[in-house]
């Protein structure tokens, strides 16, 4: 089944220097075990194939049911140097809730979730 990020999750974003970084909590407590499982650098690093030239790196905040990813190389060398509309990447979260995963059947009826 496939199911919006939109619809699984808040997102905000800012940056430090080049790198972008995005915060995306879960909306019910229930589905952030899913977004740990589904939502992976390899996922995020694809989804923002072409607009970052660095790594991703994710950090799990299970207190917050929250995931944190730093998207390195994602300004143009930052706020003060970059050319982009959005230096201070403030579209990222946005841009992230727009992804969609892909979840196995069993778990999106378990879980309650929407489907596109």
């Amino acid at each position: 089944m496939r199911v919006r990020m939109l619809d699984l999750a808040h997102a905000r974003s800012g940056d430090k220097g080049d790198t972008a970084n995005v915060g995306v909590i879960a909306l019910r407590p229930e589905w952030y075990e899913l977004l740990v499982q589904r939502l992976t650098v390899d996922v995020v690093s694809k989804h923002f194939a072409g607009i970052i030239a660095g790594p991703v790196v994710r950090f799990e905040l299970p207190n917050l049911g929250a995931l944190n990813f730093l998207l390195h190389g994602a300004l143009d060398g930052g706020g003060t140097q970059s050319l982009k509309t959005d230096a201070q990447g403030k579209v990222f979260s946005t841009a992230m809730l727009r992804l969609v995963l892909e979840v196995p059947d069993a778990d999106a009826v378990r879980l309650g979730l929407p489907q596109v």
